[in-house]
């Protein structure tokens, strides 16, 4: 008997009767059996095959039967879910618009990450197949990260920080999740600049933390109402972002960074200090980092490699002195043991090597351009949107709108005429004090600017280059 040819024949047979009807009673394996003059392993192994291919379904004691078809069955009823999961959490809804791709066609001034073209990619790829090759990558290392890239980032940050104190995270926004995982419990109060990063708005809320805003200006957060907030809430954490914070560009003026840290000493907290734009300077030089400073442990580093390189580059690292860096160590083996080792070394290679320099360079002269090209297309079609401090780094504007327009439906315009922006109420803490757009520059080439601010006026009206 050829089992082989005769297996063929029972697939064929059950093939053509599974256009039937669904759940209608197909032949049973006695009498395929008898049928295909096959033995009743080889019927069996035929029905095994349809089964997986979802086309036959066998109900034990009752015999075998032709499957519902995708668009046949029922859909399940899942609402028992909405009970159980409860309320969603804050800010959900944002940050998955803030990572969404572009639909094509679409010029994106809206993004969080370098434009492919700006992105050291043959340099990243390079590293990291020279990385996979080395056996020892594979391995399990220190749950706190390879000691080279600790104290690369140790050093990066100035002086006060050691390898010992850094431990290494799978991107900065897991770095700052487990930053207030650590030195917060549900409840307590997190004072930010206003307005402030959007994802730390979201990881906050996420960690149960009640925030609090604190003004801030061109010049940075504002030191004697941050040391007021702290008085007034008896918050013991501060998140800010010095240096070209997003999404405003504003950097902590030289005379401030004393007045903030003498306000975190006085009320005995901590300033997390969220580095992220250290490789993004545009022009002249960035100020060193408040860490570099900080000789009492008030304050935790967090610095990624990710924003300044591509996104895929997911290696960041997080510093404190003290007690505070053994939680921040504790909170990131508790999430997820260590970061991939092979991406440790492709990192630390790109970084200690000649293409890191050469990287700056190009991106720092990418970035000048795609901001004046931005700003140029701005004067021209809508001058009211120019801000009146051009960031010296970052990746993005933050324009403001006449009073009166509503930020995210200006957005939801401009979405339907092809550019993509992002509003500016979801950077806010609480109610925003006039309505903003946050414009990147660093999303789409120089060539494509003007046209997006044309696109970007029609959204907002003919009369949008009086107002």
């Amino acid at each position: 008997m050829n089992n082989g040819n005769a297996a063929a024949r029972v697939i064929q047979d059950l093939r053509g009767l599974v256009a039937t009807a669904a759940g209608t009673r197909l032949p049973s394996v006695r009498e395929l059996t008898a049928r295909h003059q096959a033995s009743p392993v080889t019927v069996a192994e035929a029905v095994r095959q349809l089964v997986a291919e979802g086309l036959i379904e066998t109900r034990p004691g009752r015999g075998t039967f032709v499957a519902a078809r995708p668009d046949e069955r029922c859909p399940p009823d899942l609402s028992w879910q909405t009970v159980a999961l409860g309320a969603r959490r804050p800010g959900e809804d944002e940050m998955q618009a803030l990572l969404a791709l572009p639909r094509p066609g679409a010029i994106p001034l809206s993004g969080g990450y370098l434009d492919a073209d700006l992105q050291p990619a043959a340099a990243l790829g390079a590293a990291l197949a020279r990385a996979a090759r080395h056996p020892a990558a594979w391995q399990r290392g220190p749950a706190e990260g390879r000691a080279d890239l600790r104290d690369w980032f140790a050093r990066e940050a100035g002086a006060r920080l050691r390898a010992d104190d850094m431990v290494i995270c799978p991107g900065g926004q897991a770095a700052l999740s487990s930053a207030l995982r650590a030195l917060a419990a549900p409840g307590d109060t997190l004072l930010v600049e206003s307005p402030t990063y959007l994802g730390a708005l979201a990881a906050a809320r996420a960690a149960g933390l009640r925030v609090v805003p604190v003004p801030a200006d061109a010049e940075g957060v504002l030191p004697d109402q941050l040391a007021a907030a702290f008085a007034r809430t008896g918050a013991r954490l501060f998140y800010c972002q010095p240096l070209y914070a997003n999404p405003t560009g504003a950097t902590l003026a030289a005379h401030r960074r004393a007045e903030v840290a003498d306000a975190v000493r006085v009320a005995g907290a901590f300033l997390i200090e969220d580095d992220y734009a250290r490789d993004l300077t545009v022009d002249g030089e960035a100020p060193p980092p408040l860490a570099a400073d900080d000789s009492d442990g008030h304050v935790i580093y967090l610095r990624s490699l990710t924003k300044s390189a591509a996104p895929g580059l997911r290696v960041a690292a997080m510093g404190a002195h003290g007690p505070a860096g053994a939680r921040l160590r504790s909170a990131r083996l508790l999430d997820d043991f260590f970061v991939a080792g092979p991406l440790q070394q492709a990192a630390l290679e790109f970084v200690t090597a000649p293409a890191w320099p050469r990287h700056h360079r190009t991106l720092r002269t990418a970035l000048r351009a795609r901001r004046e090209a931005l700003l140029t297309a701005l004067r021209r079609h809508l001058p009211t949107f120019v801000p009146p401090m051009i960031p010296r780094g970052g990746l993005h504007l933050w324009a403001r709108l006449p009073d009166g327009v509503d930020d995210g439906a200006l957005a939801a315009a401009a979405s339907a005429e092809g550019v993509i922006v992002f509003p500016g109420r979801p950077w806010h803490a609480a109610e925003p004090p006039a309505p903003h757009l946050r414009l990147t520059y660093a999303a789409a080439p120089p060539d494509l600017m003007d046209e997006a601010v044309r696109r970007l006026a029609r959204a907002l009206g003919p009369d949008s280059t009086r107002r």
